[in-house]
């Protein structure tokens, strides 16, 4: 890889960095802001905030497939910097909130400009060999991790000073790698590889319909749709669900969610690297699967509050079957499609955002209130069983392709 690639792959995974380490800021006190509109009244802030975390699914859903469609238009670079500078605007409107419709404004502003994601994951497959995929992405999983390490962390010591003191260094954060990349950012999308932009294409429908074009890719996306689900989840209740069943505080909250940062970015920084090349993407990607499964039952059954950190480890391992997929997919589109179909990904995430949030909220709210049946885990129980369906769709794809690989061979002269 040529130097200037090299410095342009190092800027997209400080960027992912950068990006997840304003989210994870935001982990520990975004429900305690909401509740302090609400006179912090718990049910009323469980409901808010995931009324508040779809909203940015919406943005996302609706605008991914488009900054996916203009990176393949003009390139990844004036994409993912414009996209950096629409962030640091949502956190400092989020910061400044003085009522609680301010921070649906950021939280709009955030959903649009956090489609950069999109660019990102194109920015990778332009740069690697597909041969080398897996590794990238599991690279990029890595940094995402840390940066849900030092994120949260830093979120619950930071919010010790002020609910709204995350949100500003969230902004500082952004502005800061924008002005990081004017300078050190190539572009990666050769003027050869470039199309025009289309709204046929850019529309979510029009972009998830892209997706069919490729069978493999059409036949991973439930899974990747059950995998998102129990994602969104289980990030939508952590803390009020700690907080609610342990008396966590934000100090507690940001060092378990450390903790997951930790084990994520050993998995898919370092293990990834291992596993691979022994079991395959496609093996890996199950086993992947089945820790998910597994990690989100755990955390359910936690009765107490140490209890959830041997769930967290092994649900870190379901971190194998990002890298997995990703590379599996890349490898399945062209060069002049994969800001399409990772814009098509973002929106399928954005899906996955609008309804698990919703799912994780309500259940957390109604199994917690007076008189009805006492389920804390509910939310990650049904975490669970989404990434079980995930495993029965994965499984079901990987052997009618066996069969079809089959029955090739066997036609053939």
């Amino acid at each position: 890889m040529s130097e200037p690639r090299s410095a342009g792959t190092a800027f997209v995974l400080v960027t992912v960095l950068l990006d997840t380490l304003g989210l994870g800021l935001l982990i520990p006190v975004a429900p305690r802001l909401v509740a302090s509109f609400l006179h912090d009244d718990l049910g009323a802030a469980s409901h808010y905030f995931g009324i508040l975390v779809s909203l940015y699914a919406v943005m996302q859903f609706v605008f991914a497939p488009v900054i996916g469609g203009l990176s393949d238009r003009f390139g990844r670079r004036p994409v993912i910097l414009m996209s950096l500078a629409g962030a640091a605007v949502s956190y400092l409107l989020s910061g400044l909130a003085p009522a609680l419709w301010w921070l649906f404004v950021g939280r709009i502003v955030a959903g649009i400009t956090g489609a950069s994601f999109s660019a990102a994951g194109a920015y990778v497959a332009d740069v690697t060999p597909a041969e080398k995929r897996v590794q990238a992405f599991g690279l990029v999983g890595a940094v995402f991790g840390l940066g849900f390490v030092l994120g949260p962390a830093l979120g619950g010591v930071l919010g010790q000073a002020g609910l709204r003191v995350p949100y500003f260094v969230a902004a500082g954060l952004n502005f800061l790698n924008m002005m990081y990349g004017l300078f050190v950012l190539p572009e990666s999308l050769a003027p050869a590889n470039r199309r025009p932009f289309s709204f046929a294409r850019a529309n979510p429908m029009g972009s998830l319909s892209a997706l069919g074009r490729h069978p493999v890719v059409l036949g991973l996306t439930g899974t990747m749709m059950c995998s998102y689900l129990a994602q969104w989840i289980l990030q939508s209740v952590w803390a009020l669900h700690t907080q609610a069943r342990f008396g966590w505080n934000l100090r507690d909250v940001g060092l378990s969610l450390m903790v997951v940062g930790i084990m994520m970015a050993l998995v898919q920084g370092l293990l990834v690297r291992a596993v691979v090349p022994r079991l395959g993407e496609r093996r890996t990607l199950v086993v992947g699967v089945i820790a998910g499964v597994l990690g989100q039952a755990a955390l359910g059954l936690a009765n107490e509050g140490w209890l959830m950190v041997p769930a967290i480890l092994v649900l870190s391992f379901g971190g194998l079957a990002g890298p997995a997929v990703q590379a599996i997919i890349s490898r399945e589109v062209g060069a002049t499609e994969q800001g399409e179909v990772q814009g098509a990904l973002s929106s399928l995430n954005g899906i996955a955002a609008i309804v698990g949030p919703l799912i994780g909220t309500n259940l957390l709210a109604y199994f917690n209130s007076a008189g009805a049946p006492h389920v804390p885990g509910a939310a990650f129980f049904a975490a669970a069983v989404f990434n079980g369906l995930g495993l029965l769709l994965v499984l079901r794809l990987f052997a009618r392709d066996r069969a079809l690989g089959g029955a090739q061979a066997r036609a053939a002269p």
